[in-house]
């Protein structure tokens, strides 16, 4: 048949299997587009995307004024006080960094914007010219989001950078973007000053002022050409001789963002104004009741689009961010000292954003404390959460309202607490959330989780599945901001003629779909495409299927898929997903071979977990690197994995027939993962290829 035909026919098809569904509310609704031809959605409230939600507001910079000036005695931006940072000694030797923080600290509105003013003003008496470009290199944290603001209101492009880079891709990425001005914090700027001879652009060098700089800032001066100051600094000269502000139009660059680079050296994604309000306005119509009395946790990084657009969402509505960190988060977290309230429990947060794998390690947590509790506390919980969980799949009601009150009462209430206990809605994004960890979290923190699914290249902005969707393993219907397209890929056995739902290559369509990569022209027009109608698209490599709701599911990604032996194909995120709900992984790579018939993979070893269970059948040990070792350890997460494996209905060639379990974590320090912690494959791969090589050979 004619593909243009298709084209034209599949969005008729799928409207007609729309009406005959039987399962209520239709989230997704088709629509015709041009472009390559395919199956196409739109959000069901909104015929086109939306652009913005205010009339005359078309600027980042512009939204954040108008906030300022709408709610300018309410709290914006919170810091922790800290009152001593201590040393102390594990274990096993280690010298651990122990941080004893206060309460929080408030600038209102009109704070904030007084601060922002000022060091926007305070770049213009520091030389910084319009035309050249910033890079923000540090933690979360106030000063960088007003940093960030600063120079919004100068229309100078922010380059993002993840604070975890490598020095080789911190180089790089500042040397392709010709940045003269780099705003950092204590550590990022040590790895500045050892870098500081490969870099051919920077001028000056304006750090956030952190306890005990000052050694940092002097080894700077003596080894570099470049000008040192503060913030506080800045902000003082800007104030002293202030200047009128230049604001952006909707098409100038705002960001250029690193992307954190799970292969080969990261890419720059340019971001107008315009792409990012855009997701900015969606968000805000899909979160219930969002407005001024919400307090956002701010501790994932803001070179994150999600970071940089959930911020940024909280100003629109005149929320309240307190800033924390991964570190910080919780009472038992690894940087916060015995007695001291972690960030969630000290701020109270009533909506958050998270990554899959902080979620994983928050029902992990409980999972083993509830555990080693044991007894009746153990089987109270259990038969709690059985209870509600029925209630929510639907094949149990009874007297729901006064018995979630009980179990909320006698079972969750503590679990809530810490995060907080205030906790009314969590955002999961940046990569697929597993169904058992989505259930676990709406349970004990009796909180709706709208996981979503974007990229940078599309500003986070894609889909979102709403508050009242109660289903698990799926990234809801498209935004508002944006259509959402199915088209073939044909090589990969995907099809938009699938049966029972349409399949194929993700390609999303709007306003927050970013202008391309930067000064990588071939790149760029490799993945994005602008229709006959005007209309922009970038082609995700994510593979989905539509539901007959109009909601998406991932169920693959091109780069990820690896033909074996005999012909079968393994999905590589796809099992690692499934996997890793199991009790002993903390973290897991898949790897495949096409010369071989079955996968292997490299496991890092939950270490309570697997030390609980060597100390309750007799297995004997030195430290955890030898338990890691023994034949009885290795065979006995090998049988919780294909248990766990079968659970998901994987098939046996997609369960790894051989594994080594590894003792030390993947952090983004270890350059193993990316800062949204998702792994780098081909890194990993050349760090354990003897290994690798070793379990196929054995």
């Amino acid at each position: 048949m004619n593909p243009y035909l298709v084209g034209v026919l599949a969005p008729l098809v799928f409207s007609l299997m729309f009406r005959n569904a039987k399962n209520g509310k239709k989230r997704g609704l088709p629509v015709v587009v041009g472009g390559d031809p395919g199956i196409a959605l739109r959000n069901y409230r909104f015929l086109a995307p939306v652009e913005t939600a205010w009339e005359g507001i078309s600027t980042l910079a512009a939204l954040f004024e108008q906030s300022c000036k709408l709610y300018p005695d309410k709290k914006l931006l919170g810091t922790r006080k800290l009152i001593s940072r201590e040393m102390e000694v594990s274990e096993d030797g280690r010298s651990l960094e122990k941080l004893h923080l206060g309460n929080y600290e408030w600038q209102t509105y009109a704070q904030a914007f007084q601060a922002v003013c000022n060091f926007s003003s305070g770049l213009v008496q520091l030389g910084h010219q319009k035309e050249e470009r910033v890079a923000i290199f540090a933690d979360t944290r106030a000063e960088w989001f007003i940093a960030l603001q600063g120079c919004f209101r100068r229309n100078i492009t922010v380059v993002t950078i993840y604070s975890s880079l490598g020095e080789e891709a911190l180089s790089y990425s500042l040397n392709e973007t010709e940045v003269t001005t780099v705003i950092c914090g204590r550590k990022e700027l040590k790895k500045l000053i050892d870098i500081s001879g490969q870099l051919d652009s920077v001028k000056h060098v304006i750090y956030m002022d952190d306890d005990g700089i000052s050694s940092e800032v002097a080894l700077a001066e003596m080894n570099t050409q470049w000008k040192l100051t503060s913030v506080a600094e800045v902000e003082k000269m800007g104030e002293e001789n202030p200047s009128d502000a230049d604001l952006p139009a909707s098409t100038d660059i705002a960001v250029i963002m690193y992307t954190s680079g799970s292969t080969g050296m990261p890419k720059g994604v340019m971001m107008n104004h315009g792409n990012v309000l855009s997701t900015v306005c969606a968000v805000m119509t899909i979160v219930p009741g969002l407005g001024s009395k919400d307090v956002y946790l701010a501790y994932l990084p803001l070179a994150h689009v999600l970071e940089l657009a959930a911020e940024n969402i909280v100003v629109a509505v005149g929320g309240s961010i307190g800033y924390g960190s991964p570190l910080t988060l919780t009472d038992t977290s690894n940087k916060i000292k015995w007695g001291t309230k972690g960030d969630a429990p000290q701020l109270g947060p009533t909506v958050m954003a998270a990554v899959p794998a902080i979620l994983d390690r928050v029902r992990d947590g409980v999972r083993k404390k509830v555990d080693a509790k044991g007894g009746l506390a153990k089987k109270l919980f259990d038969f709690a959460f059985a209870r509600v969980l029925l209630a929510m799949n639907g094949s149990w009601f009874g007297a729901w309202g006064l018995e979630k009150f009980l179990w909320n009462f006698l079972v969750f209430r503590k679990i809530k607490a810490i995060l907080g206990g205030h906790v009314r809605f969590l955002l999961s994004g940046g990569a697929p959330l597993s169904g058992d960890t989505q259930r676990f979290i709406n349970i004990c923190l009796g909180a709706p989780i709208g996981q979503g699914y974007g990229l940078t290249e599309t500003c986070a902005g894609g889909t979102f599945s709403e508050y009242d969707d109660t289903s698990v393993g799926r990234v809801g219907a498209p935004l508002p901001c944006s259509f959402i397209k199915l088209i073939d890929w044909p090589e990969g056995g995907y099809l938009t003629t699938d049966s029972p739902m349409p399949r194929g290559e993700i390609v999303v369509g709007g306003p927050n779909v970013t202008v391309g990569y930067f000064k990588n022209e071939e790149k760029t027009n490799e993945v994005y495409k602008v229709d006959e109608r005007g209309m922009r698209w970038f082609y995700t490599g994510d593979i989905g299927r539509f539901h007959s709701d109009g909601c998406l599911e991932i169920v693959d990604r091109k780069k990820d898929i690896v033909k074996l032996q005999h012909g079968e194909y393994v999905s590589l995120g796809k099992v690692e997903a499934a996997l890793s709900v199991c009790p002993y992984v903390v973290n897991i790579m898949l790897h495949a071979d096409p010369f071989h018939s079955y996968c292997v993979a490299l496991v890092v070893v939950s270490q309570p977990t697997l030390e609980d269970w060597a100390a309750k059948n007799g297995v004997t040990f030195t430290d955890f690197s030898d338990l890691c070792q023994k034949e009885e350890a290795v065979k006995e997460v090998q049988g919780s994995l294909i248990k766990t494996g079968k659970k998901a209905r994987l098939e046996k060639f997609e369960i790894p027939a051989r594994i080594k379990l590894l003792p030390n974590a993947w952090t983004p320090e270890s350059g193993l993962v990316t800062a949204a912690l998702k792994l780098k494959r081909e890194v990993i791969r050349k760090e354990f290829s003897e290994e690798l090589s070793k379990l196929y050979a054995s």
